[in-house]
């Protein structure tokens, strides 16, 4: 089976000193990416580790398609204990980085403890070395960026950063690359800031020889370059209209189905402020949205969908450049444009000030710097919405993206038994509903494509191969790709969700966690059905023979 290749780099921020070890055998099990950070993670941090505390471990990680030149590969992963979901999680961001960081020689990159100030650590092919950086105390993302080219003559493109949001600990802050991309959901911007680290760049040019079938790949690559979909010229927001005229856009905190400014925030509204051609690294497909305001003068990367429902129809605001300049601002400081464009949709709520777009710029740069308000909000709807006296519209601590389970039956299924909480690519019951696969409504019946979709979604996440890749490559492709029948990159994917589900049993998790805030048809019965599927136990524990019983041992040898 095609894998990642190189060693994995211990970085010990507590007494900044590195070590490297082999882990060829891991990856040839597991591909790369996030199957072998969550391994990693699975065994190495305790089941009692506070998010916030030197005991959690961050894990940059690559697959093998990212040594290729190929579309849709431009990506790379990052685990650790979420302080916002409080479980495993793992986030994947485009950009540029990826390559870069193949390039130090390394397959996983794991930070451990923490430093006691305000840090840079720079990995290298040759080595690392750390320094304190007390002067980018509060940069914004961009700071940052002009920081590393002036004093390391490193763009973006080689760099993780946090903004204030990471510093101040939001706990769906996001930790950024190539100024624009994130690592979005579940607070990794967080859990860089609790460890004292503002910036991490990646250089070299000791990129261990991956052989990619060549033929495949070029076919793939040559596919997105004359592809004419609509993707290329509006990104994600091309199905806005549609999502809201046949199923549900959530609108104004989630108390109604469909939103009137649909079309002025949609994909048209947004292709009209685009003003270049944007792509991720390698990738012919260039489906980014570098967007433009010259009479607010605003300048941004999106926004995408999501980001297009979480601060558009989500606070009930209608205008694009509005909806713009909110993407700005969590992009400089840091943030998930999801969470946070619905946590101030929850604010508005409280105050009755739907629509109030200057409100809603202004609570989120407090939510970043944790001032009066911001500082509720800054943990999320879950942990403030009984002060907020409005319902907590969450799963598993995370707020719901876009896709609304509560009209896309076996979504609001995958929500619900998702280890990851309310995000829509842990799965991807949405896209099969849009394109007609599945009906709408109906749980019991999308037990079985459930269980295949999340192993495929973990698989790809291992490769790591971009979700808006599916039109693109197939099984076929996958088993020519990857050196493997199908069905044995599924099990990698299923050993993924396997992992991180026993994880989470182990800090406390369990059936009661999987219970959605709002009804959907025989919901508890496909829950059931989904936990024989898997062969766990009935209260959505794995049973703990399969792991050994015991504790993990951080094994830093």
């Amino acid at each position: 089976m095609l894998h990642a290749k190189g060693p994995l780099l211990r970085v010990d921020l507590s007494e900044r000193t590195a070590t490297r070890t082999d882990i060829d055998d891991l990856l040839a099990e597991t591909i790369g990416g996030r199957a072998t950070a969550t391994r990693l993670a699975h065994d190495r941090i305790p089941f009692d580790a506070d998010p916030f505390g030197p005991e959690n471990r961050v894990y940059l990680s690559t697959g093998p398609l990212q040594h290729s030149q190929m579309s849709f590969t431009g990506r790379m992963n990052m685990t650790a204990v979420s302080p916002l979901t409080d479980g495993l999680c793992s986030s994947n961001a485009g950009g540029y980085l990826s390559r870069n960081f193949t390039g130090t020689g390394n397959s996983v990159v794991e930070l451990v403890g923490a430093s006691d100030e305000l840090l840079a650590v720079h990995v290298r092919d040759d080595g690392v070395s750390f320094e304190a950086v007390p002067e980018l105390e509060g940069a914004l993302i961009s700071e940052v960026s002009d920081y590393a080219e002036e004093h390391y003559e490193l763009g973006p493109d080689n760099c993780v950063a946090i903004g204030p949001a990471g510093e101040n600990r939001v706990r769906f802050a996001s930790a950024m690359t190539f100024d624009t991309r994130a690592f979005g959901r579940g607070g990794f911007g967080a859990v860089l800031g609790s460890k004292n680290v503002k910036l991490v760049t990646f250089d070299g040019d000791s990129r261990p020889p991956v052989e990619v079938p060549a033929d495949v790949a070029g076919e793939i690559h040559r596919a997105a370059a004359t592809a004419d979909d609509s993707m290329k010229r509006q990104g994600t927001t091309g199905g806005t209209e549609f999502i809201n005229d046949n199923f549900s856009l959530p609108t104004r905190y989630f108390s109604e189905y469909e939103f009137e400014h649909a079309a002025d925030i949609g994909g048209a509204a947004v292709e009209e402020k685009k003003y270049k051609k944007g792509a991720c690294s390698q990738c012919a497909f260039a489906c980014k949205l570098p967007t433009r305001d010259e009479e607010r003068g605003i300048e941004t990367e999106g926004p995408e969908f999501e980001t297009v429902y979480s601060f558009g129809s989500s606070q009930g605001v209608g205008d694009i450049v509005d909806v713009m300049a909110a993407n700005e601002l969590c992009d400089e400081y840091g943030m998930d444009t999801i969470s946070a464009g619905v946590t101030v949709a929850a604010y508005l709520a409280s105050e009755g000030e739907f629509g109030n777009a200057a409100l809603a710029r202004d609570v989120t740069e407090r939510i970043a710097t944790r001032e009066g308000v911001g500082d509720l909000l800054a943990e999320g709807v879950h942990r403030a919405h009984d002060e907020l006296g409005v319902e907590d519209m969450t799963m598993k601590g995370m707020e719901f993206a876009a896709h609304d389970g509560r009209v896309l039956h076996g979504l609001g299924l995958q929500y619900a038994v998702s280890n990851r909480g309310g995000d829509h690519l842990y799965a991807e019951m949405m896209g099969l509903t849009y394109g007609g696969v599945i009906e709408a409504e109906g749980t019991t019946d999308k037990v079985e494509t459930l269980v295949e979709q999340e192993d495929f979604c973990a698989f790809r996440d291992s490769g790591v191969v971009c979700a808006f890749s599916g039109q693109y490559i197939d099984e076929d492709a996958f088993e020519v790709l990857f050196d493997a029948d199908y069905e044995e990159l599924l099990d990698v994917g299923a050993g993924v969700v396997e992992r991180e589900r026993h994880f989470n049993n182990r800090r406390g998790f369990d059936r009661a966690d999987d219970e959605l805030p709002y009804e959907i048809p025989d919901v508890d019965a496909a829950i059931e059905a989904y936990y024989t599927a898997r062969n766990w136990n009935a209260d959505g524990t794995v049973p703990e023979a399969r792991f050994g019983g015991s504790s993990p041992t951080p094994a830093d040898d």
